[in-house]
């Protein structure tokens, strides 16, 4: 198993709970997108190789949205400026890579047009979900089909739209008011566990109900993944630069959005650091833009 790959899977767990992080521009980030996007096309001619590929990746993003639904969650509450700063970096590092892609073709006047569609875009839907409280609580148990209905659109709407690079899955679940009962439905599975353990069953049985909701959103997420996934598998194949134009255009989207939601917030009243908290967002920021260019090799399947 690439523990490397586990790594990455990881860190794109992180950012599929981060309102406002996308994880599939991670997975751009991290030199995972194609190979992923190629892994899910080609599943069915060859599953074992394709297994093989997407399983640290795979196992490595659950304990990604696992860990980030609390202790992320809380770093970026408690320390919001270093934290954000980092990822912020994370985003930042992967400007070499577009440029490395956008250079292999001829520029043409009407390609900086895409970037410009891309910056507005995700901007527009970033403010789509900015009213949205993250801790709101839609449905809390599976009790009805239609809160199974619920969940199954939840997945494929957010899901897949998250496979187009920079698009946030979370700020999709707050468009359509589930971000608080998936994430909320995720952390129940400890939940779960620690009253199956203490042999409190009657608490288990309501934990199990909040989980329960994961089964049509996973169905409607796996759905979703493979029809929107041969879609980009054909735009990355016939235009492979257009593509990361457009991707440009989302990395300034994603580092203002991360600056403003994540740093502008909980500047001092004069709007300047000081000298301190300049120098630690400074280092913070430098690490995530090393840490990119580390992840940022491709990945064989």
């Amino acid at each position: 198993m690439s523990i490397i790959n586990l790594i990455k899977g990881f860190l794109i767990g992180v950012a599929l709970v981060i309102p406002g992080l996308s994880g599939s521009i991670f997975a751009v980030i991290v030199g995972l997108y194609e190979p992923l996007i190629k892994a899910i096309n080609q599943f069915r001619q060859s599953p074992k190789q394709q297994l093989r590929f997407l399983t640290p990746i795979g196992l490595g993003a659950i304990v990604g949205i696992l860990f980030s639904t609390k202790v992320v969650l809380w770093l970026s509450q408690r320390f919001p400026i270093p934290a954000y700063a980092f990822f912020l970096g994370l985003v930042l590092g992967i400007i070499p890579f577009i440029w490395r892609k956008v250079r292999a073709i001829a520029f043409t006047w009407w390609y900086p047009l895409i970037t410009l569609l891309g910056f507005a875009l995700i901007l527009g839907l970033t403010q789509l979900g900015s009213g949205q409280a993250e801790s709101y609580i839609s449905i809390k148990a599976l009790q009805t089909w239609q809160d199974a209905g619920q969940m199954l659109f939840a997945g494929g709407f957010s899901v897949a739209l998250m496979i187009i690079p920079g698009i946030s899955g979370s700020i999709m679940l707050m468009v359509i008011s589930q971000y608080g009962t998936v994430y909320n439905a995720v952390g129940a599975i400890a939940d779960l566990l620690r009253h199956l353990l203490k042999g409190n069953l009657v608490a288990a049985q309501g934990d199990l109900q909040t989980v329960a909701l994961m089964l049509p959103f996973m169905v409607g997420a796996l759905v979703g993944t493979v029809l929107i996934a041969k879609l980009m598998h054909y735009l990355l194949k016939h235009y492979e630069s257009q593509v990361y134009y457009g991707v440009l255009g989302v990395v300034g989207a994603a580092a203002i959005i991360l600056w403003q939601s994540g740093i502008t917030p909980y500047l001092p009243k004069t709007g300047w650091l000081d000298l301190p908290q300049l120098a630690l967002l400074s280092l913070m920021l430098v690490l995530g833009i090393l840490a990119t260019l580390f992840l940022d090799k491709p990945s064989s399947n």
